[in-house]
């Protein structure tokens, strides 16, 4: 994305209100969560330590990490796991085994995300709600139905399209960041030796005095950064730099003055203010507001990610680890705005099972950090990799830049693992799902081409077989996504077009297409497309009038194959997953809605294939 000056400031607003989401409402659980549980004894020497941890925790991973390092690492422009997982794979293209391990690690990642998809708006929204019991004890059975309530009106509203209530989310993240800020910096006025928190000795004494206490605290240190990949998934959408400038200018100075804030109160009240320490911040009459805009911060924050969600469910497509989905785009003028029905019911149904499960924020808590931690991990191996094979950096350097986070990341990770029991266990169940699926969809599609293939005929063996006594040819054009060779009567013109996805994020339309001449009016057509362009053939077949070749739309027929898979005993995948994969086959979105043909101008052939 160009970055002008004129639209620097509105960048950084639009990425306040998308990419900061997630880490700005972390405030809202952090703190609670460390001192919460009793694992922490209430000292103030033990409150430096802590606030000193998150603060550091804050600028390594997030500033120096992310912000710094990761963000170099642009596919394109184009950021995220998928991207960063594309530009790896390729520079590691000579090594194939490297290669394969490799997608699968990234991979896995990228089905971590679905669990932090479901985590993210349950914990959100229920430490927003859960402020209500600041307020009066009695909302304490609200609390729930109220959250389900506010999740069910985002998931409904999805299928109409955020364009018209997205350009509120920046300027309410604003007001957030602003509210959060200064209740932060009215509780360091009370007590601003607070701030003598900021120096590492704090952090490094107190894992000097508790080592075991430390390592079990950074499960939920770690909440602090929770988000954090977000600040490279959306680089494609805002540029690296207004991302850069709305962290360090207004998100992590506003961060820092209410964890700060929280500290000082804790100092202040002690105990009392343990169970919730952010709404304790708040004076009494200003509660029951901070609920509601914690509530919409919450909201927008679950927004980002099931756009996030929709968006990677789309990529992983267009790479061919899950089969074609009904997308609908519900933007005219952002590309980017896509909805997608099965991904958003899945993911609603797993957010309420999730909250009927844990009830609470602090439940939910044990569950989230799993997820955080081996996707940071994911994201610090892949950039190892980048480092040294894409950008060419010698192994000493590319070991300096990233083994210090891979440290960093493997600590925080461990730690988290001794929350596997309590909850850490259901994001990983649900990657886990998601991981079978995607990798018997890809093995069965290598399953599926290769018994095609036993049986195809080389096409222009073919054409020349054929053509020793022509067929009847009929007016019109005849597009074949797969030649059918049993077909005896050929159009005037005729198109035999493969699709090709490739690992890059955009392909421009003057790479869009190739074309061989097959004589006789065939042709053969492959078309490129990256895994976030939208496929759309006869937009891309018009491209052929610049090359000679006039298509007229209303005499254009798209032959294409739709085969019923039967699974085989014996052969092939293990007998479970071959029956997965011909169900997914079976119900996966027609390739004519998924290649934007008009239905009317569709004709499907094909059979039983046994796998």
């Amino acid at each position: 994305m160009a970055e002008t000056k004129s639209s620097l400031p509105t960048l950084m607003v639009g990425a306040i209100g998308v990419v900061f989401g997630d880490i700005g409402t972390s405030v809202l659980y952090t703190v609670k969560e460390i001192f919460g549980p009793g694992h922490v004894q209430f000292t103030p020497n033990n409150v430096y330590g802590v606030l000193s941890l998150i603060f550091w925790t804050l600028t390594v991973i997030v500033s120096i990490k992310y912000v710094a390092l990761v963000l170099r690492a642009d596919n394109n422009g184009e950021g995220g796991l998928v991207a960063m997982l594309t530009l790896a794979s390729r520079a590691v293209a000579d090594k194939p085994v490297l290669r394969r391990g490799m997608l699968m690690v990234g991979i896995f990642g990228t089905c971590l995300f679905y669990g932090d998809g479901v985590i993210t708006p349950a914990i959100t929204t229920l430490g927003a709600m859960e402020g209500l019991e600041v307020v009066s004890p009695a909302f304490t059975e609200y609390v729930i139905p109220l959250t389900l309530a506010v999740l069910f009106a985002l998931f409904l509203v999805q299928k109409k399209g955020t364009a018209g209530i997205g350009r509120f989310f920046g300027p309410v993240m604003l007001l957030w960041f602003a509210v959060i800020a200064v209740l932060g910096v009215l509780q360091i006025a009370n007590n601003p030796r607070i701030l003598w928190a900021l120096s590492p000795h704090y952090a490094l004494a107190f894992a000097a005095q508790h080592p075991g206490v430390t390592f079990i605290t950074l499960g939920a240190v770690v909440l602090c950064v929770t988000g954090c990949e977000a600040l490279y998934a959306d680089m494609g959408h805002f540029g690296k730099r207004p991302i850069r400038l709305a962290w360090f200018t207004i998100a992590m100075p506003a961060l820092v003055l209410n964890y700060f804030g929280q500290g000082a109160l804790l100092l202040a009240e002690g105990d009392a203010a343990v169970k919730n320490p952010f709404f304790h911040m708040a004076p009494d009459w200003a509660t029951l507001p901070l609920v509601g805009l914690a509530t919409a911060a919450a909201v927008i924050a679950s927004q980002a990610l099931i756009s996030g969600a929709f968006s990677v469910t789309k990529q992983v497509i267009q790479l061919g680890f899950l089969p074609h989905l009904t997308i609908q785009h519900t933007s005219v003028r952002d590309i980017g705005q896509i909805y997608m029905p099965l991904v958003n019911w899945g993911l609603f149904v797993t957010i309420v099972l999730a909250i009927g499960m844990f009830r609470s924020s602090s439940n939910l808590a044990a569950a989230y950090g799993i997820a955080v931690t081996t996707d940071m991990l994911i994201t610090t191996v892949l950039t190892f990799f980048v480092v040294r094979y894409a950008w060419k950096l010698s192994l000493a350097l590319t070991l300096a830049a990233t083994g210090f986070f891979l440290v960093v990341d493997l600590l925080f990770w461990s730690s988290n693992l001794l929350k596997l029991v309590h909850g850490g266990w259901f994001p990983l169940a649900i990657a886990g799902a998601i991981f079978i699926l995607m990798v018997t969809w890809r093995d069965g599609r290598a399953l599926l081409h290769q018994a095609l293939q036993e049986t195809a005929l080389d096409l222009k063996d073919f054409l020349a077989a054929l053509f020793e006594a022509p067929p009847t040819r009929v007016d019109g054009t005849a597009v074949f996504l797969t030649p059918d060779p049993g077909n005896k009567v050929l159009h005037q013109q005729n198109l035999f077009v493969t699709v090709q996805q490739h690992e890059v994020p955009w392909i421009g339309m003057e790479k869009r297409l190739l074309l061989e001449p097959l004589g006789h009016d065939c042709w053969q057509v492959v078309l490129n497309y990256g895994f976030k362009n939208d496929p759309d053939l006869p937009k891309a077949l018009a491209l052929l009038a610049a090359r000679g070749v006039k298509l007229n739309p209303m005499s254009t027929s798209y032959f294409l194959s739709r085969h019923i898979v039967t699974p085989t005993v014996g052969t092939g995948l293990m007998p479970w997953r071959e029956k997965l994969f011909a169900y997914m086959h079976h119900t996966a979105t027609a390739a004519a809605e998924y290649l934007n043909l008009p239905s009317n101008a569709v004709v499907e052939l094909g059979g039983k294939v046994e796998i």
